[in-house]
């Protein structure tokens, strides 16, 4: 599904990637090739024959999304006069507090993740709930490579390029009733395996919660995401499952998603119920409405450092309003931040 998004969306390749960092067209051509070729082979396959990314890491994907990369819709959207984040920076600072406090963590813990078999259960407010094989979840739907800002609320930023599909896709077909208005994700709980969540200190009462209106959900920017830089999503980054929602910040795209309910009522998460005075619900990325401990008019691009620190401003919506601020329409966003 191609969705035409003005002014932040539209761009060449030339224009949003490094020379560095993106592929010729002849290896992408190569790269295409390998995944068709790969895509009939039975098992898993390296990510580094398949990617369409320079400076990759080799990953370990498994033989359906192989089959369903062959076919993925590319640039389906992106963004405008905005270099791709380096995927090293991308996959090694990361906030994912089930393998760990800090940065590094979830790059160094992940690995102990296993991601197969993985099953989504889908309840509440639906007519056809049930527990689905990811296979099977997501076998109906097309990829599509979506580059997208991503703002953490600790005012760091990057450019990313998914891989996934809408996530209104999943709920029409799976039938929200009329009580249905709002939908709420959960994180795996798996302490044998993220050790974050086996911590004495950790003050998160696992399993990881998350939640939008249906409205939210229902937004063609709202995509669930099974991929990342041309292969499959790497452990610390969410895999196999996370939501991507570009316009909120980061810790609103939950990770590891194991289940998908509909509700009535709007849904308690993580954040909020910690600190309900520095996280929202909504979470929309906002310049004028500060963190208590910091601003966030502006952000940190990464990779950045001490000699090129990389700050810009904050955008409204994270520079989505023209596609996004008619859901808020009437809501004090000071007040619902």
């Amino acid at each position: 599904m191609l969705i035409k998004l003005s002014r932040s969306s539209e761009c060449k390749a030339s224009e949003i990637t490094p020379e560095s960092i993106y592929l010729s067209r002849r290896a992408l051509m190569g790269g295409s090739l390998a995944a068709l070729a790969l895509g009939a082979l039975p098992g898993r396959v390296g990510a580094a024959e398949v990617s369409r990314y320079a400076d990759v890491q080799a990953g370990h994907a498994p033989a359906w999304f192989a089959d369903k990369l062959a076919a993925a819709h590319w640039q389906a959207v992106t963004v405008k006069d905005e270099a791709i984040t380096p995927f090293k920076d991308a996959t090694h600072y990361n906030n994912f507090y089930e393998f760990g406090p800090d940065k590094g963590d979830p790059a160094a813990n992940g690995e102990s993740l296993k991601t197969e078999p993985w099953s989504v259960v889908v309840d509440g407010e639906v007519g056809k709930p049930g527990r689905y094989a990811l296979e099977d979840f997501v076998k109906p739907y097309q990829l599509e490579e979506r580059i997208y800002r991503l703002r953490c609320v600790e005012a760091w930023s990057m450019v990313i390029p998914w891989l996934g599909f809408p996530l209104a896709q999943i709920l029409k077909q799976v039938e929200p009733t009329s009580r249905a208005r709002y939908v709420r994700f959960e994180t795996l709980k798996d302490p044998e395996r993220m050790p974050g969540q086996r911590s004495g200190f950790a003050l998160i009462d696992w399993p990881y919660r998350e939640g939008l209106r249906l409205d939210e959900a229902m937004h063609p920017l709202a995509i669930l995401a099974v991929g990342m830089y041309g292969r499959e999503l790497p452990n610390q980054n969410g895999a196999p499952l996370r939501l991507v929602v570009p316009w909120k910040y980061g810790f609103k795209s939950i990770k590891s998603i194991v289940r998908i309910s509909l509700v009535a009522e709007q849904p308690g998460t993580t954040w909020q119920g910690l600190a309900p005075d520095e996280y929202g619900f909504y979470a929309n990325v906002n310049p004028t409405v500060d963190h208590p401990r910091w601003s966030q008019a502006r952000e940190r691009r990464l990779p950045s450092g001490l000699f090129s620190p990389n700050v810009r401003e904050t955008q409204m919506f994270n520079g989505y309003a023209d596609e996004v601020a008619s859901l808020y329409a009437g809501l004090d966003l000071r007040k619902n931040y």
